[in-house]
């Protein structure tokens, strides 16, 4: 940790203490997680789960980043390095009294059912949601706190006693730890309402205090649902009848498509609530997509341009330089390589060459057909042995360069197999 410098304490968990750090190498500020445990080695560091996930999902960007794991052997401190955020959910409705803009929670509400979408695609299921682990920095919002995750292809049952009782499903509190990556969307549910009320949805003083809490509003489910939980749990639960008064009264001001996804996620029968990719799909998030599809399409066409526009630059200059080509080569055209001197016919003046023998003239070599007669039986006649007649006399330069001439011999060539 010595790479680091303290700044302040931002908050502090059962297993873990969050301090605010800035690098000692680049000067950025992060949030350091300072592990209460004690890790032996750095196989035991690389086993923790809630490493093993923000490596395999960062990055992401609704998920927080992952920037360094510090380990010391010696005193077998751990602390997990991570981008600083401005706040959590928690704090930003904490004894506010304006309410969010309906745009401003579908923006985070989408944004958190992106994170969940891509982490349930990873295999990974939360366990934990709820607004103190749901981080902001302006109009962003990232997931965070992975120390109760889970893979989805791990081996029920799980822990029982797993999630803030206020954000956990009923499956959760109900069972002996059959319960499924579905519980992320009823904790965001529960996380919905609150950031739209200002208040927490089932706040539960107790385990059946939370049961009552949650039949107040959704009523008590069908026999059906109840006869699911009793097969994985031993005790035995008859609840009284209850109507339930529903999420309208609570939550007067919202629009309807917003109050029919906040049922689809606090889904009492966790096999016919929503997930995260099918509530990405829901009308509420209509207009976020249709933007989002905007964006994208402008993002290529911007793209498009670029390379239209650099394809167009290289013609440019291919055209260019073709042009200076064909202006050179016309101009070579046009105005031919002229001689000096004049163009008309002049005679030269005899030269007298002093000092040179006497040319001696040679008679021209004559030659005789190669054929003798015609044939005339229509054969083909025969060619016959060309024989030269006529001087055949070599200098002595002509010798002597004969004879000072080298052959050469090339080396014949290999041909090899594969070009690369």
């Amino acid at each position: 940790m010595n790479k680091y410098k303290p700044i302040g304490k931002i908050g502090e968990g059962t297993f873990s203490d969050v301090l605010k750090t800035q690098s000692l190498r680049d000067g950025n500020y992060y949030a350091c997680k300072q592990m209460k445990q004690h890790f032996e080695s750095i196989e035991q560091v690389n086993s923790l789960r809630e490493i093993q996930a923000l490596r395999r999902l960062n990055p992401h960007p609704n998920i927080l980043m992952l920037h360094e794991v510090v380990f010391d052997r010696k005193s077998g401190c751990l602390a997990l390095i991570c981008e600083l955020m401005d706040m959590n959910i928690y704090e930003l409705i904490r004894g506010r009294r304006k309410p969010l803009s309906e745009k401003k929670i579908m923006n985070y509400m989408y944004q958190l059912c992106k994170s969940l979408d891509h982490m349930h695609r990873n295999g990974i299921f939360h366990r934990d949601v709820k607004p103190e682990n749901i981080l902001i920095k302006q109009d962003t919002l990232k997931l965070g706190d992975f120390g109760s995750c889970r893979s989805v292809y791990s081996k029920q049952p799980y822990t029982e006693y797993i999630s803030t009782r206020w954000y956990r499903a009923p499956e959760c509190l109900l069972t002996d730890g059959y319960y499924s990556y579905k519980m992320d969307m009823w904790s965001s549910g529960c996380v919905f309402y609150e950031i739209t009320s200002f208040h927490p949805l089932f706040p539960g003083s107790n385990e059946l205090d939370q049961i009552s809490k949650i039949h107040d509003i959704l009523g008590t489910p069908a026999k059906k649902t109840l006869n699911k939980f009793k097969q994985s749990r031993a005790m035995s639960f008859d609840f009284p009848f209850k109507k339930g008064t529903g999420l309208s009264p609570h939550v007067p001001n919202i629009s309807p498509k917003s109050l029919s996804l906040m049922y689809a996620m606090i889904e009492y029968d966790p096999d016919q609530r929503i997930g995260a990719h099918q509530a990405l799909q829901h009308p509420y998030f209509q207009e976020l997509r249709t933007a989002e599809k905007q964006a994208v399409t402008m993002h290529r066409k911007m793209r498009l341009a670029e390379n239209i526009v650099g394809q167009e630059s290289i013609n440019l200059w291919c055209i260019s330089k073709d042009g200076n080509r064909q202006h050179s080569l016309r101009k070579t055209q046009e105005n031919p390589i002229r001689h000096h001197g004049p163009s008309c016919g002049i005679e030269l003046p005899k030269l007298n060459v002093s000092g040179v023998t006497k040319l001696t003239s040679y008679p021209s070599p004559s030659f005789h057909s190669v054929f003798t007669e015609p044939a005339t039986n229509g054969e083909v006649p025969v060619l016959q042995p060309i024989k030269y007649i006529g001087t055949n006399h070599k200098s002595e330069k002509q010798k002597e360069l004969k004879s000072s001439m080298k052959q050469y011999h090339l080396p014949a060539i290999e041909r090899r197999g594969g070009g690369y």
